[in-house]
């Protein structure tokens, strides 16, 4: 392991935002990781996945241990079913089309989402209709302050719409290494609910859809809506997407008819937040290398040299103008920094 000082995060977070850390260190071994925690016990730490649901608006004054911990296998498994274990640092879409490749159904529907596997269970991460907590089994971690390893099961994480433990009671106090996924090996669920994916499966005239159809199709839609970050900086959905008490949603279907929603319960409704921005005009918006994508106004992205703090200004100038029209506050998904 090799210490490196004022070190560039630039290739390190998906907006491309140039920073420096103090100090930065990748760890490929559990053992690593706990003998980098062990000897820098008194200094500040930044755990750091995939950097892809962060806006770094300053440099980071600590040691910043970029956990890199490949590796995933089979740990169990029946007719029906298949436990596989993830390493923290292997990447998300990769992994995902290995499970397709074995014919293993439960992740399909979150192909092409950034990140590594070990910062799923964090954000409790979703797309078309399935969240991370519809598979997950548990998590190992490593204590940051006794090093010992804990396992997480999936209660005790908490998952709820974009959360979990980790950003809450247990934030800043463990560093995730690996993640199991019960996933199906026959009789899958195939989840074509949400409307794209249905269009796009009838647009290439697939009535019987295979996992590998499914991903193909929610590729062929994030593709179509969402930049590549390696050629436009963004964390993805800058965005989540609010969700609110139904009388409060009545109010302001009453004044706009045609608002989008979905329903989450009896009393609760979830309004998209690509559609509250779009509708208040700032799709395609710009101001200097900080916009709105034109294609979805979810994603805030950097045209080149925006810094964090003009990426932030421009979230900021977003959820007023959609408060201000509608009433509804939307919150950051993306961890600022």
């Amino acid at each position: 392991m090799h210490i490196q000082s004022n070190f560039s995060l630039k290739k390190f977070n998906t907006f491309g935002i140039e920073a420096k850390a103090k100090q930065f260190v990748a760890v490929h071994t559990i053992d690593e990781l706990k003998t980098i925690l062990k000897n820098h016990e008194s200094d500040k730490k930044f755990i750091l996945g995939g950097g892809s649901n962060m806006l770094l608006t300053q440099d980071i004054d600590a040691l910043v241990i970029h956990v890199d911990l490949k590796g995933k296998k089979i740990i169990d498994q029946n007719d029906d079913y298949v436990w596989v274990e993830s390493r923290a640092g292997e990447n998300w879409h990769e992994f995902v089309l290995w499970t397709i490749e074995q014919d293993f159904g439960g992740l399909e529907n979150m192909s092409l989402i950034p990140g590594n596997v070990g910062t799923t269970p964090v954000q409790n991460i979703g797309a078309y209709g399935t969240e991370i907590k519809d598979t997950f089994v548990s998590c190992d971690a490593v204590n940051i302050l006794s090093q010992r390893t804990k396992t997480f099961t999936k209660e005790e994480c908490n998952f709820g719409y974009r959360e979990s433990i980790f950003k809450h009671e247990a934030k800043d106090q463990f560093v995730i290494t690996s993640v199991v996924f019960k996933l199906t090996k026959r009789n899958h669920k195939i989840n074509i609910a949400y409307g794209d994916i249905t269009k796009e499966l009838e647009k290439n005239n697939i009535v019987t859809p295979t996992l590998k159809d499914v991903s193909n199709a929610v590729i062929a839609i994030r593709q179509s809506k969402l930049p590549d970050p390696k050629e436009l900086g963004n964390s993805g959905s800058f965005f989540k997407n609010p969700i609110i008490s139904r009388a409060q949603f009545l109010k302001v279907q009453e004044k706009f008819p045609d608002v989008k929603y979905f329903e989450v319960s009896e009393t609760e409704v979830k309004v998209p937040a690509g559609w509250l921005i779009e509708n208040v005009g700032l799709k395609g918006y710009r101001t200097g290398d900080a916009g709105v994508h034109k294609n979805q106004a979810l994603v805030l992205v950097n045209y080149g040299n925006a810094t964090g703090q003009e990426i932030l200004a421009l979230s900021k100038e977003v959820q007023k103008a959609v408060f201000d029209k509608y009433g509804i506050a939307i919150e950051a998904e993306v961890n600022v920094i």
